[in-house]
């Protein structure tokens, strides 16, 4: 029945903030940008590795998010690496802070969260 997850849908609050943190900092790459003046909103296509992953939107005004992480709906967007330690500096570089590294009891995998600019949690995984 179902194949594979072939996206994720986030929308930001400041569109041009969210993209040169996704482009820029994270290294996503831009399959299709798309402005929808009807609906006064941007639509970026992204991809991961020439994978597409996600699609960010901008509304005018969208409710903030309730709470971190515990409000219903998605709770976090998960990106597997090689070496978490490498990946945290490189975010640390680009002014981007990560919690403590923690381990994984149930598969012993490390893993940590930091945030994009909306706060919505991302999660590292070291695979």
């Amino acid at each position: 029945m179902l194949k594979s997850i072939h996206h994720t849908a986030i929308i930001c609050s400041d569109y041009e903030t969210s993209k040169a943190f996704y482009v820029d900092k994270l290294g996503l790459e831009i399959i299709a940008e798309t402005y929808r003046e009807d609906r006064d909103s941007y639509k970026l296509d992204l991809a991961l590795n020439g994978r597409y992953i996600i699609e960010l939107f901008s509304f005018p005004n969208p409710p903030e998010r309730v709470t971190r992480p515990e409000a219903a709906g998605l709770r976090h967007l998960a990106f597997a690496v090689d070496d978490l330690d490498q990946t945290v500096s490189e975010l640390g570089q680009k002014g981007i802070s990560a919690e403590p590294i923690r381990t994984d009891p149930g598969t012993g995998k490390r893993f940590t969260f930091f945030s994009d600019p909306d706060g919505l949690p991302l999660e590292l995984y070291e695979a």
